[in-house]
């Protein structure tokens, strides 16, 4: 099997995603980054009154057709206990922000414009009618569908949720993803590794990864080279109905890869497993019945890279959230030399020239086992097969690791 494309290799793999199409009941704080699967209507009318918008007086504008018009103050409305009377021709109510408007007034004016006489007040500015009042409904009105079915929930939309009267949304189901990852030579974190052991580390990156795109993560641990120990593992994603199942190394042909056989005697249909990329390129992808199946490199710092390629956009895909945005095209602060047949992506980082532009400057070492230089990186330098050599100050693409930064 030829090495395929990048494009083309997450092409093949998002083709076949469909959304998660089960629905399901969650409390607003647990709505957040969610879709909503049906339209949310509300159960109530905002503002429910006539209602101040300032502190001042409420008063009929036809009494204050000029400045120094006086009124007679008969009550107060405030914020929850509202003025039951009317006013009535040269009266006036105080009141306060978010208090009812009182029956017979059509405006309020503000309290720095009115001077307190004996009894009452004088107006200092004319009055504009309707001035400072948020009339009923001027949000929304009961039974009206604000938030549409397809809607990712953020701040902004909770709030208005939590004000049309909801406790609770129905949204789509967040995919599951389960990881594997396979090694004699691996560890946990906090283990004391003899001289030919490593510890894990890919499955806290991924499934961190995973959770920020939307997903669930079902945590399979560590699994030996072992065939009877991987078909126990993967059977236990089976059982739990996973979206996707993601393996962590052991899906190349080697003598000790053994999770592709594995998987293959177990129905897998494989899609394709090599990619023209670096690094990354003993990626795997396939399908068991409805669940995708993705075997990312072992290597750490290639299952990030093949992770945000291929996993972060199969999870948005299946929880129906828009792509991330992480292309961009920055200058080059060094000639970056000729490339080869497969598409690179070398860990660098960001600066600001003086003009404003970002400017890209790569790590000296680029070998995919250094964790450390992608922990500093703010972004990977895309160098397309067979691109010529590129002098300094060039713009060129790359994929942001951290987006905020763009801004």
């Amino acid at each position: 099997m030829s090495m395929l494309p990048v494009a083309e290799a997450q092409d093949r793999l998002l083709s076949r995603a469909k959304p998660v199409q089960t629905r399901e009941t969650v409390s607003l704080p647990e709505a957040e980054g969610r879709v909503l699967a049906a339209d949310v209507e509300a159960k109530l009318t905002q503002p429910p009154f006539d209602t101040s918008a300032m502190d001042g007086y409420a008063l009929r504008r036809e009494d204050v057709p000029e400045p120094g018009a006086e009124l007679k103050l008969i009550g107060t409305s405030s914020a929850g206990r509202g003025f039951d009377g009317v006013v009535g021709t040269g009266e006036t109510v105080r009141i306060f922000t978010g208090a009812p408007v009182p029956s017979g007034a059509d405006s309020v004016l503000l309290q720095e414009d009115a001077e307190k006489i004996e009894g009452g007040i004088r107006a200092t500015f004319a009055v504009r009618l309707g001035q400072h009042i948020r009339p009923r409904g001027q949000d929304f009105v009961e039974g009206e569908a604000v938030l549409k079915a397809g809607t990712a929930l953020d701040f902004s939309r909770l709030t208005v949720a939590a004000g049309m009267n909801h406790a609770a949304l129905e949204v789509w189901r967040k995919p599951v993803v389960a990881l594997l990852a396979t090694g004699d030579e691996l560890l946990p974190p906090g283990s004391s590794p003899a001289p030919a052991q490593i510890i894990a580390s890919s499955t806290f990156g991924i499934a961190a990864l995973a959770r920020k795109a939307g997903a669930e993560v079902l945590d399979l641990g560590i699994v030996p080279d072992d065939i009877a120990a991987i078909s126990a593992a993967v059977e236990r994603a089976r059982q739990a109905e996973v979206d996707v199942i993601v393996t962590l190394g052991g899906a190349s042909v080697g003598d000790h890869d053994l999770v592709q056989a594995t998987l293959l005697a177990a129905g897998m249909n494989l899609d394709f497993w090599r990619i023209a990329m670096r690094p990354g390129k003993p990626l795997m992808v396939g399908s068991l019945g409805d669940t995708h199946v993705i075997g990312l490199p072992g290597n750490p710092v290639s299952s990030l890279v093949c992770g945000l390629l291929f996993l972060e956009p199969l999870i948005r895909k299946l929880a129906s959230l828009a792509p991330v945005r992480r292309d961009a095209e920055v200058e080059t602060a060094v000639t970056l030399r000729a490339n080869d047949q497969r598409q690179d992506y070398v860990r660098a980082t960001l600066s600001r020239l003086p003009s404003g532009a970002l400017c890209a400057e790569p790590f000296g070492k680029q070998d995919s086992s250094m964790m450390k230089i992608f922990a500093r990186a703010d972004c990977l330098i895309i160098r397309p097969p067979h691109a010529p050599e590129l002098p300094a100050g060039s713009p060129c693409p790359v994929m942001m690791l951290r987006p905020d930064l763009l801004g």
